[in-house]
């Protein structure tokens, strides 16, 4: 594995050009495809490297994809540069402090995951280039995919279809080798129109559209107990009507986002919550409309790729941290609750404030969901695909907190992606050396599908902003 000290040096020569870019998104904090700025960004990167960038790709203004080189194997990283609604906060605290109160923040780490992957694919192709090693190396630059499923759209475009193989990662509390799969949803509108009247004067003219929201969740709450306990159903009421009270709401609004392993199981789910939004409307003398915003698949492991990632990744090891570092860790993970500490499967690292080793592979038998979605997952139906998760927050840190963005823009967050984009090479890089891998995943795939990949994307919905 003596590629390893040159994908090393490959990222290190320019990891001061990678942070700098991963900070400057950090600081734009763009939601799902308004990701303008940093969209560009990363396009002009690309393009300083010498890839070929093509923008707006699959009807998506965000949605790039950046190429270099040509023919077989077509190896491609995905990157992913949205933020969160609510979740601005200064960097490297350990107390709540945001930079613009109510702004948005990088509360999962995507300013992290786009460079990461983008570090990931000049490495490869800077080895291919010194070793004159045909093949072509791609860049999806993926926006939206915090409730949009960028990737979604993307591959009802086919705009993965040609792909040999496709890498990835997430930053996280701890450094292993992605083997869960995900959950598959669907996330859907239901808006509700009545007739506004005075609500003491002749209230008995009025139809209350915040009464059928009311009552739909309530139906939505009974039905809990009669789905999958795999399942997971969870809503946010997107217009309440407005804020007086002596008014009957003409119009009230909630969105769903639906969850089970199985598209499948997502469908039949969904059909029972329409037909209590139905009942909602009928029992208000109101009328719904039920608008489709997303869908995203379970992701497919691939055992072929996971063993040749684990073997990369304990070869090169995980970063380093100094006492400054471990300091700032301690006092972040003072700010959690015990019950988000004690949250941590690991008990290796549950006690730590950062993880400094490579998590064992888990076995194919105790392996279960991750318990969140991915639009990774449709990507892992089209071609053999394969994720790492390195530490750039403290343990026991959730997702989509503050603690996330603030850890974002600091030296911690910074070594777990630069190490994260070495680890994809390196696991790119032993990939295009042996094509026996490829092929070798690419059957895997292939015999883990049934029926192949449908896009859980109605034809016909586009994506769109946060409404």
């Amino acid at each position: 594995m003596q590629y390893l000290a040159e994908i090393e040096q490959i990222i290190e020569e320019k990891r001061d050009q990678f942070i700098a870019l991963s900070d400057t998104i950090w600081e734009y904090a763009e939601t799902r495809f308004e990701e303008f700025r940093s969209a560009t960004l990363l396009c002009e990167a690309l393009e300083r490297e010498g890839f070929t960038v093509e923008r707006s790709i699959g009807g998506i203004e965000t949605a790039f994809v950046g190429s270099y080189g040509s023919g077989k194997p077509v190896i491609a990283f995905l990157g992913e540069f949205d933020a969160l609604s609510g979740l601005s906060q200064q960097a490297g605290l350990a107390e709540r402090q945001p930079v613009v109160r109510g702004g948005n923040g990088h509360g999962c780490g995507h300013n992290l995951l786009g460079t990461g992957a983008l570090a990931a694919a000049v490495a490869l192709r800077d080895y291919m280039k010194r070793h004159n090693i045909a093949g072509t190396v791609r860049y999806y630059g993926c926006p939206g995919e915090e409730g949009g499923s960028g990737k979604t759209f993307m591959a009802r475009e086919g705009l993965f279809n040609d792909i040999d193989c496709c890498l990835t990662w997430h930053p996280g509390i701890d450094n292993t080798v992605t083997t869960e799969t995900s959950l598959a949803n669907y996330q859907v509108y239901y808006k509700f129109k009545g007739v506004s009247s005075h609500a003491s004067a002749s209230p008995h003219l009025g139809r209350s559209a915040l009464d059928a929201v009311e009552l739909m969740n309530i139906g939505v709450n009974y039905l809990r107990e009669h789905i999958i306990p795999e399942a997971r159903v969870h809503y946010a009421i997107t217009d309440n009507g407005g804020i007086s009270p002596n008014v009957v709401q003409a119009d009230a609004s909630v969105l769903y986002l639906i969850r089970a392993p199985k598209i499948a199981q997502v469908e039949e789910i969904y059909q029972r919550v329409c037909n209590i939004a139905r009942g909602a409307a009928l029992m208000t003398d109101t009328q719904v409309e039920i608008v489709f915003d997303k869908a995203c698949s379970n992701l497919v492991p691939n055992h072929v790729l996971e063993d040749v990632m684990y073997r990369n990744f304990t070869a090169l090891g995980v970063p380093t941290y100094d006492d400054a570092e471990r300091a700032m860790a301690t006092r972040i993970r003072a700010s959690l609750s015990d019950a988000e500490r004690n949250n941590v499967e690991d008990g290796e690292i549950r006690e730590q404030a950062l993880a400094e080793r490579v998590r064992p592979l888990q076995s194919e038998y105790v392996r279960e969901s991750m318990g969140g979605s991915t639009d990774v997952g449709d990507v892992s139906w089209i071609t053999p695909t394969i994720q790492c998760t390195t530490a750039c927050w403290v343990v026991g840190t959730p997702a989509h907190t503050w603690q996330v963005v603030t850890v974002g823009a600091t030296s911690i967050g910074h070594k777990g992606m630069l190490h994260a984009g070495k680890v994809m090479a390196a696991t790119a890089v032993e990939a295009v050396e042996h094509p026996e891998i490829i092929a070798q995943a690419q059957a895997e795939l292939w015999e883990r599908l049934s029926g192949g990949y449908v896009c859980p994307i109605p034809a016909g919905v586009k994506p769109s902003a946060l409404k």
